[in-house]
């Protein structure tokens, strides 16, 4: 069975640059580590696409539409359709004073911030400094591989992992969701840790605003933080 727009799944993906075989981001922690891209910060799990609203690359979305629950798929994204082709018209330079009345000293390979936008030093010489604003990977033809790992079918599923997303570290086990008897209110159990999040009352107006775009039967979101006494 394939995927319609509007379907809520989960995705385990690598992003790989065909030309060097290199990885560049991933869902799975394993490939991170090999890969040496590692971030002790990030959350390795799959991710949470909603088809037809989650930015996605055209022709991943295409993919998706098409590929079944549980299979292995693998796009091809050119340049065109990712970060566009080399421009020379970005690559520009400056005088090295221009860094230094702002406290920058350039290296070679630094990335750096100039006119409002960022940029990568390519070469010093002469007291002049070459800048390119092209993204880093213009040009490039990029590779996905991955699947899909489920498609969520129940609203409390699809609400648990929409909160996920704002409180990654929190485990989905500790996330539940349940509506009133007449659908109009959802109720969302969260656990104490949350409490430590900053800008915790923040957080929850986002969470909530995002809950009620996406269910319009909802009139009130409420959200209860569970603590456990240990006696």
């Amino acid at each position: 069975m394939t995927f319609n727009r509007g379907d809520y799944i989960l995705l385990d993906y690598t992003v790989i640059v065909k030309d060097d075989n290199k990885v560049i981001e991933t869902t799975n922690e394993a490939t991170a580590k090999e890969a040496g891209i590692y971030r002790p910060e990030d959350v390795y799990e799959p991710r949470l696409v909603i088809l037809g609203e989650t930015k996605l690359w055209e022709p991943l979305e295409s993919a998706l539409l098409n590929a079944e629950e549980g299979k292995d798929l693998e796009v091809e994204i050119p340049p065109e359709k990712a970060y566009g082709q080399r421009d020379l018209g970005k690559i520009k330079t400056l005088s090295i004073r221009e860094f230094h009345r702002h406290g920058i000293v350039p290296h070679v390979d630094d990335v750096v911030e100039i006119e409002g936008s960022r940029a990568r030093v390519i070469s010093i010489s002469g007291g002049r400094v070459t800048l390119d604003f092209n993204h880093p990977l213009a040009g490039k033809t990029l590779v996905v591989r991955g699947k899909v790992v489920k498609r969520l079918t129940s609203n409390e599923e699809k609400i648990a992992y929409l909160v996920k997303q704002y409180m990654p570290r929190i485990p989905l086990d500790k996330i539940s969701a349940s509506f009133s008897q007449d659908g109009s209110e959802a109720q969302v159990r969260l656990p104490a840790e949350v409490l430590l999040y900053e800008k915790i009352g923040n957080v929850l107006l986002q969470v909530a605003s995002e809950i009620g775009s996406r269910f319009a039967e909802l009139k009130r979101v409420t959200f209860t933080e569970e603590i456990e006494l240990k006696k």
